[in-house]
């Protein structure tokens, strides 16, 4: 199982951070940009790093290495899958799932799970690397030579928008980082309102 990997590679995971910065700060301004206020949620937080630096309180992960690293970044975690959240209905102002879609067993699942502890009117982020991109295809032709995107299940913009519109929520702005190819020098760049980059976020609202 994916989940598995990531607890036995949790150090290589959180090795990436610090070896790809530059393509991490794109990453995080265009998570900042569709923040919302109030308590988040992070479905799939990993070790951490996005939570902390977005100020997102609660994160869930099945690794129970990873959430070691999250907790020690002052977030509160629990071990626990995205298709059954250990919380009850309309708790969340906001959800986040980064690059976490891609890797879950039942995807709508997820999301129908997701649109049950927000509140009414919350908000939902959803951030991936679409199939058709140049960093999708990248990773598609390299998925065997990876302890991760082996695992990995990548999804167009459009299937994510069919996705959550399914769970019941309505998309409400998208915006994009990384619009180099993967085998280009990385270069800093603000985020822009279109679905063209190799990094995709959507921010959707429960309806």
């Amino acid at each position: 199982m994916s989940y598995e990997v990531f607890d036995k590679y949790f150090e290589r995971y959180e090795t990436w951070y610090r070896k790809n910065r530059t393509i991490v700060e794109n990453e995080l301004k265009a998570l900042e940009l569709l923040k919302p206020d109030g308590l988040g949620l992070e479905i799939g937080v990993g070790t951490g790093y996005f939570a902390e630096k977005l100020g997102i309180q609660v994160g869930i992960d099945p690794s129970r290495n990873m959430l070691k690293i999250a907790r020690n970044r002052n977030i509160e975690v629990i071990q626990a899958f995205g298709e059954r959240l250990p919380f009850k209905d309309c708790v969340f102002d906001y959800v986040y799932i980064i690059v976490t879609l891609c890797f879950v067993k039942n995807p709508i699942k997820v999301l129908k799970e997701a649109n049950r502890v927000l509140k009414n009117k919350g908000k939902l982020i959803i951030a991936f690397i679409p199939r058709d991109s140049s960093w999708g295809k990248y990773y598609l032709k390299r998925k065997h030579k990876s302890v991760f995107y082996k695992y990995a299940r990548f999804y167009t913009v459009e299937e994510v928008f069919d996705l959550v519109e399914s769970a019941g929520f309505v998309v409400a702005k998208v915006v994009s980082t990384l619009h180099f190819p993967p085998w280009a020098p990385p270069r800093a760049e603000d985020p822009k309102e279109d679905s063209e980059g190799g990094f995709v976020c959507v921010l959707s609202v429960k309806v």
